[in-house]
């Protein structure tokens, strides 16, 4: 069971600047398989990360980076679709969800980072695969 846990390198990339732009398309590659319901964005793209050698906070800092503009593409997009559905005195109320987003965002990944420093993936692991397996029979 040992050699299936993923052990940090001693020559792990420790820094966001030191990554390859072969490794950033192959980490963008990773997060493709997120198209896939139910899979992860994040969890993609830390796996494949990790397998091109990433420490785990560097990784992690990355993910969040990578999903940046993912979000805003899809934010932009849904806000273009759906403009017409909003109300002169609606946009109040979408500023104020914005930014309390953004701040619960912030506050996240502060945590995750923090937590990731000091310990593995197996707990987020296993939470998802009961979550997995508890929908699954469900549905």
């Amino acid at each position: 069971m040992g050699t299936l846990l993923h052990r940090e390198l001693d020559d792990a990339v420790a820094d966001l600047r030191s990554i390859s732009y072969p490794s950033a398309a192959l980490i963008g590659l990773f997060q493709s398989i997120s198209v896939i319901p139910g899979v992860s964005r994040a969890g993609a793209t830390i796996v494949g990360g990790l397998i091109l050698g990433l420490s785990r906070t560097t990784i992690v800092e990355f993910s969040f980076l990578l999903a940046v503009p993912t979000m805003l593409g899809a934010t932009a997009y849904d806000m273009f679709k759906n403009a017409s559905s909003f109300a002169p005195d609606q946009f109040g109320v979408l500023a104020a969800g914005f930014l309390s987003a953004f701040v619960v965002a912030i506050i996240s990944i502060k945590f995750l980072l923090a937590y990731v420093r000091t310990n593995t993936f197996i707990p987020f692991g296993i939470y998802r695969i009961i979550l997995a397996v508890g929908f699954a029979l469900i549905v």
